[in-house]
């Protein structure tokens, strides 16, 4: 009998909440066309497996992290996408975790039923998660090696003159360099 229930209580949320959520996804997929399909599922699909290796996730609930995560995502960068200059906006894009859960993680986790306590305890203690025109990249660990995810081959639109790909966003901070022909110096001191 609690079993019966239970399905029902899942049915009653999914039809209530997710559904319209799923249709919101897909609605704000067709408005920003491919522009950042790729990039946003490819940050939702990562977070997702990362849930997953802890097994205690159905993958019933896995889907609706991962749709309602890509809808928070959409419309959290509706405004905040910008192909022609990639690194525009790359700290708003920026998925963290580092002793506070990034609020977009968090949403999605609220909406299958996760308390930020159970969330903390399945994702890495410290997770960065850049999600950038052309670029989906994350670092594990303050020190940790930065890893793409995705890159697309066509960085910015070609002309006459920029046939070379510019650095990433992550290389310029790096590097210290805001684009191939200017050279920031960059200097540190201890005490």
């Amino acid at each position: 009998m609690a079993l019966v229930s239970l399905f029902c209580v899942v049915e009653l949320f999914w039809s209530i909440c997710l559904l319209p959520l799923v249709c919101l996804c897909n609605e704000r997929l067709k408005a920003f066309g491919d522009t950042m399909k790729t990039e946003v599922s490819t940050a939702a699909n990562f977070v997702t497996s990362l849930l997953r290796t802890a097994g205690l996730l159905t993958e019933e609930q896995l889907q609706h992290f991962s749709i309602s995560l890509e809808a928070a995502l959409l419309g959290h960068y509706q405004h905040h996408w910008f192909p022609q200059a990639p690194c525009r906006g790359s700290g708003y894009r920026c998925l963290r975790i580092n002793h506070k859960m990034d609020p977009l993680i968090g949403k999605a986790a609220y909406a299958i039923g996760l308390s930020r306590e159970q969330l903390f305890a399945l994702l890495p203690r410290e997770l960065t998660l850049w999600v950038d025109p052309y670029e989906v990249s994350y670092r594990i660990g303050e020190d940790g090696s930065t890893c793409v995810l995705y890159e697309s081959s066509v960085s910015q639109p070609r002309t006459a003159s920029s046939t070379v790909k510019g650095p990433s966003c992550k290389e310029e901070l790096r590097t210290g360099q805001s684009s191939p022909s200017k050279q920031l110096k960059m200097m540190t001191a201890s005490g």
